[in-house]
């Protein structure tokens, strides 16, 4: 396992990293146990996580239909516990064609670890 830096920054920033890389055991491994996940779909107040089994399944299910996706960091800063950063989220469809939505995650880290991820999309 790669030594992350403690800092909640650092943390977030690799969490990022292994989103990209598809890579859903990293992303766990950053994650407390019984950690929160609120996805952005769907609208108004998007679906509710909690605890490693559930999050897990949705971010298998997401890096299997996503794989030309990637999350591209506009901002990104923090203040004791919490990291807000926005984000653009990049894919190709079936067909091809290139898309983007933008937005914005509320991080809470405790202890090295995301307790917390909130996300929320313009539009």
């Amino acid at each position: 396992m790669i030594d992350i830096p403690n800092d909640p920054l650092s943390v977030v920033v690799h969490f990022n990293d292994a989103l990209n890389a598809r890579d859903v055991d990293a992303l766990l491994r950053l994650m407390t146990e019984d950690c929160v996940f609120e996805n952005t779909y769907p609208t108004p107040d998007g679906t509710r996580y909690s605890g490693q089994a559930a999050v897990r399944g949705f971010w298998e299910d997401f890096v299997r239909g996503s794989a030309e996706a990637r999350f591209e960091i506009e901002e990104i800063f923090g203040a004791n516990d919490r990291v807000v950063m926005r984000w653009t989220y990049h894919w190709i469809d079936p067909q091809g064609k290139a898309g983007h939505i933008r937005g914005v995650d509320v991080y809470t880290v405790k202890d090295g670890l995301i307790a917390e991820k909130l996300s929320y999309v313009k539009g």
